[in-house]
Protein backbone atom coordinates (compact mmCIF):
# COMPACT_ATOMS: atom_id res chain seq x y z
CA UNK A 1 0.00 0.00 0.00
CA UNK A 2 1.36 3.37 -0.75
CA UNK A 3 2.28 5.72 2.32
CA UNK A 4 0.03 8.90 2.11
CA UNK A 5 1.94 11.64 3.94
CA UNK A 6 -0.14 14.31 5.85
CA UNK A 7 -0.31 18.07 4.30
CA UNK A 8 -0.31 19.51 8.22
CA UNK A 9 -0.11 18.76 11.45
CA UNK A 10 -1.87 20.34 14.33
CA UNK A 11 -0.39 20.73 17.87
CA UNK A 12 -2.92 20.39 20.44
CA UNK A 13 -0.53 19.59 23.33
CA UNK A 14 0.75 20.63 26.69
CA UNK A 15 3.51 22.98 26.34
CA UNK A 16 5.99 20.61 28.36
CA UNK A 17 5.38 18.34 25.50
CA UNK A 18 4.55 20.70 22.55
CA UNK A 19 8.65 21.11 21.60
CA UNK A 20 8.85 17.39 20.86
CA UNK A 21 5.61 17.13 19.16
CA UNK A 22 6.77 20.07 16.36
CA UNK A 23 10.31 18.51 16.23
CA UNK A 24 8.41 14.98 15.46
CA UNK A 25 6.41 16.76 12.63
CA UNK A 26 9.25 18.40 11.14
CA UNK A 27 11.22 14.92 11.37
CA UNK A 28 8.02 13.45 9.20
CA UNK A 29 8.95 16.62 6.57
CA UNK A 30 5.26 17.69 6.78
CA UNK A 31 4.49 20.67 5.70
CA UNK A 32 2.56 22.66 7.79
CA UNK A 33 3.28 22.33 11.70
CA UNK A 34 0.92 24.56 13.63
CA UNK A 35 1.21 24.51 17.64
CA UNK A 36 -1.36 26.83 19.95
CA UNK A 37 0.27 25.62 23.31
CA UNK A 38 0.76 28.76 25.47
CA UNK A 39 4.34 28.87 27.72
CA UNK A 40 6.53 26.64 25.79
CA UNK A 41 10.26 26.82 28.02
CA UNK A 42 12.15 28.75 26.34
CA UNK A 43 14.89 26.36 26.28
CA UNK A 44 12.44 24.07 23.99
CA UNK A 45 11.79 26.80 21.63
CA UNK A 46 15.25 27.50 21.41
CA UNK A 47 15.43 23.97 20.16
CA UNK A 48 12.52 23.96 18.03
CA UNK A 49 14.39 26.83 16.16
CA UNK A 50 17.63 25.14 15.66
CA UNK A 51 15.51 22.22 13.98
CA UNK A 52 13.92 24.30 12.20
CA UNK A 53 17.56 25.97 10.47
CA UNK A 54 18.83 22.91 9.45
CA UNK A 55 15.36 21.97 6.94
CA UNK A 56 13.54 23.48 4.06
CA UNK A 57 10.57 20.97 3.90
CA UNK A 58 8.49 22.17 7.01
CA UNK A 59 7.40 25.58 8.16
CA UNK A 60 5.77 26.37 11.64
CA UNK A 61 3.01 28.43 12.78
CA UNK A 62 3.30 29.13 15.90
CA UNK A 63 4.31 28.10 18.43
CA UNK A 64 1.95 30.18 20.65
CA UNK A 65 -1.15 31.09 18.11
CA UNK A 66 -4.77 30.67 17.19
CA UNK A 67 -3.62 28.83 13.70
CA UNK A 68 -4.31 29.45 9.92
CA UNK A 69 -7.36 29.52 7.95
CA UNK A 70 -8.72 29.27 4.25
CA UNK A 71 -12.58 29.86 5.16
CA UNK A 72 -14.91 27.68 4.15
CA UNK A 73 -12.08 25.56 2.97
CA UNK A 74 -9.43 24.69 5.64
CA UNK A 75 -9.09 25.16 9.23
CA UNK A 76 -5.72 24.16 11.58
CA UNK A 77 -6.18 25.84 14.66
CA UNK A 78 -8.89 27.02 16.60
CA UNK A 79 -10.37 30.06 15.72
CA UNK A 80 -14.27 30.83 16.33
CA UNK A 81 -14.58 29.68 12.20
CA UNK A 82 -18.42 31.07 12.19
CA UNK A 83 -17.57 34.58 11.28
CA UNK A 84 -15.13 33.55 8.95
CA UNK A 85 -16.51 33.87 4.93
CA UNK A 86 -14.73 32.85 2.07
CA UNK A 87 -13.66 36.53 0.25
CA UNK A 88 -10.86 38.48 -0.78
CA UNK A 89 -8.69 39.66 1.95
CA UNK A 90 -5.52 37.93 3.33
CA UNK A 91 -5.01 38.77 7.33
CA UNK A 92 -2.11 38.74 9.31
CA UNK A 93 -1.45 39.09 12.84
CA UNK A 94 1.02 38.73 16.27
CA UNK A 95 -2.47 39.08 18.01
CA UNK A 96 -5.10 36.37 18.05
CA UNK A 97 -8.00 38.59 19.76
CA UNK A 98 -7.65 40.95 17.19
CA UNK A 99 -7.62 38.93 14.05
CA UNK A 100 -10.83 37.87 15.36
CA UNK A 101 -11.78 41.39 15.46
CA UNK A 102 -10.85 42.41 12.19
CA UNK A 103 -12.36 39.05 10.63
CA UNK A 104 -15.54 40.36 11.73
CA UNK A 105 -14.99 43.53 10.63
CA UNK A 106 -14.47 42.53 6.45
CA UNK A 107 -17.26 40.00 6.71
CA UNK A 108 -19.90 42.75 7.82
CA UNK A 109 -18.44 44.59 5.37
CA UNK A 110 -19.21 41.90 2.28
CA UNK A 111 -15.52 41.20 1.87
CA UNK A 112 -14.51 38.19 3.48
CA UNK A 113 -11.25 36.40 4.14
CA UNK A 114 -9.22 34.51 1.59
CA UNK A 115 -6.28 33.55 4.15
CA UNK A 116 -6.12 34.54 7.83
CA UNK A 117 -2.73 33.71 9.07
CA UNK A 118 -2.25 34.65 12.67
CA UNK A 119 1.82 33.74 13.45
CA UNK A 120 1.48 34.64 17.32
CA UNK A 121 3.30 37.35 19.27
CA UNK A 122 6.52 34.87 20.82
CA UNK A 123 9.76 36.37 20.14
CA UNK A 124 10.88 33.35 18.54
CA UNK A 125 8.09 32.35 15.61
CA UNK A 126 8.16 29.82 13.40
CA UNK A 127 6.55 32.18 10.66
CA UNK A 128 7.03 35.97 11.09
CA UNK A 129 5.05 39.02 9.22
CA UNK A 130 7.28 39.07 6.75
CA UNK A 131 7.25 34.96 6.07
CA UNK A 132 3.42 35.60 5.89
CA UNK A 133 3.13 38.81 3.67
CA UNK A 134 4.72 37.00 0.99
CA UNK A 135 2.37 34.39 0.80
CA UNK A 136 -0.07 36.98 0.91
CA UNK A 137 1.05 39.11 -1.45
CA UNK A 138 1.73 36.33 -3.90
CA UNK A 139 -1.95 34.57 -3.55
CA UNK A 140 -3.96 34.65 -6.63
CA UNK A 141 -7.42 35.04 -4.79
CA UNK A 142 -6.18 37.92 -2.36
CA UNK A 143 -6.77 41.11 -3.19
CA UNK A 144 -5.81 43.27 -0.28
CA UNK A 145 -3.78 42.78 3.13
CA UNK A 146 -3.95 43.00 6.31
CA UNK A 147 -1.56 43.43 8.89
CA UNK A 148 -1.76 43.74 12.65
CA UNK A 149 1.36 44.35 14.56
CA UNK A 150 1.67 45.06 18.27
CA UNK A 151 4.44 46.04 21.28
CA UNK A 152 7.33 43.81 21.60
CA UNK A 153 10.25 42.89 18.97
CA UNK A 154 10.98 44.36 15.78
CA UNK A 155 8.95 42.22 13.28
CA UNK A 156 6.47 45.23 11.97
CA UNK A 157 9.56 47.33 10.93
CA UNK A 158 10.40 44.38 8.60
CA UNK A 159 7.47 43.91 7.47
CA UNK A 160 8.08 47.40 6.86
CA UNK A 161 11.04 47.84 4.77
CA UNK A 162 10.05 44.84 2.97
CA UNK A 163 6.39 46.42 1.88
CA UNK A 164 8.13 49.16 0.69
CA UNK A 165 10.32 47.07 -1.67
CA UNK A 166 7.09 45.49 -2.65
CA UNK A 167 5.46 48.64 -3.47
CA UNK A 168 8.22 49.91 -5.32
CA UNK A 169 8.92 46.96 -7.54
CA UNK A 170 5.39 46.02 -8.16
CA UNK A 171 2.68 47.96 -11.11
CA UNK A 172 -0.18 47.21 -9.43
CA UNK A 173 0.45 46.88 -5.86
CA UNK A 174 -2.47 45.45 -3.81
CA UNK A 175 -3.87 47.87 -0.82
CA UNK A 176 -2.66 47.10 2.61
CA UNK A 177 -4.04 48.45 5.76
CA UNK A 178 -2.40 47.81 9.16
CA UNK A 179 -2.73 48.69 12.81
CA UNK A 180 -0.54 48.39 15.78
CA UNK A 181 -1.27 47.87 19.28
CA UNK A 182 0.09 48.94 22.13
CA UNK A 183 0.65 52.60 22.27
CA UNK A 184 -0.70 53.22 26.00
CA UNK A 185 1.27 50.01 27.28
CA UNK A 186 4.05 51.14 29.77
CA UNK A 187 7.26 49.81 29.27
CA UNK A 188 8.59 46.97 31.49
CA UNK A 189 4.74 45.48 31.42
CA UNK A 190 4.10 41.94 29.89
CA UNK A 191 0.88 42.80 27.89
CA UNK A 192 -1.09 39.25 27.65
CA UNK A 193 1.76 36.88 26.49
CA UNK A 194 5.16 37.15 26.66
CA UNK A 195 6.19 38.68 23.04
CA UNK A 196 3.86 41.66 23.89
CA UNK A 197 6.91 43.39 26.44
CA UNK A 198 7.69 46.84 25.71
CA UNK A 199 11.32 46.95 26.88
CA UNK A 200 13.26 50.26 27.31
CA UNK A 201 15.50 49.58 24.36
CA UNK A 202 12.46 48.28 22.12
CA UNK A 203 10.60 50.83 19.54
CA UNK A 204 7.39 52.25 20.63
CA UNK A 205 3.87 50.79 19.02
CA UNK A 206 3.55 54.62 17.25
CA UNK A 207 7.08 54.14 16.07
CA UNK A 208 5.99 51.08 13.96
CA UNK A 209 2.80 52.78 13.02
CA UNK A 210 5.14 55.32 11.32
CA UNK A 211 7.04 53.12 9.77
CA UNK A 212 4.41 51.58 8.28
CA UNK A 213 2.71 54.48 7.33
CA UNK A 214 5.82 55.79 5.35
CA UNK A 215 6.10 52.29 3.49
CA UNK A 216 2.92 53.37 2.13
CA UNK A 217 0.29 51.08 4.32
CA UNK A 218 -3.20 52.97 5.52
CA UNK A 219 -2.59 52.77 9.34
CA UNK A 220 -6.18 52.52 11.08
CA UNK A 221 -6.86 53.37 14.89
CA UNK A 222 -8.60 49.80 15.62
CA UNK A 223 -9.61 47.12 13.31
CA UNK A 224 -13.61 47.93 13.67
CA UNK A 225 -13.10 49.94 10.73
CA UNK A 226 -10.50 48.01 8.86
CA UNK A 227 -13.58 46.43 6.71
CA UNK A 228 -15.53 49.30 5.54
CA UNK A 229 -11.73 51.30 4.74
CA UNK A 230 -10.80 48.29 2.68
CA UNK A 231 -14.07 48.30 0.77
CA UNK A 232 -13.43 52.31 -0.19
CA UNK A 233 -9.60 51.29 -1.39
CA UNK A 234 -10.95 48.53 -3.65
CA UNK A 235 -13.25 50.21 -4.83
Amino acid sequence: MEQVKPHASAVFVPAQFAAKAIVESIEAEVPLVVSVAEHIPIHDLMRVQQVLRTQSRSRLVGPNCPGIIAPEQCRVGIMPFRQYRRGCLGIVSKSGTLSYEAVGATSAAGLGQSLVIVVGGDLMPGTTLVDALKVLLNHAETEGVILIGEIGGEQELRAAEMIKEYRRSTLNPKPIIAMVAGKTAPRGKIMGHAGAFLSPRDVTAAEKADALDKAGVIVVPHPGVMGTRMKELLG
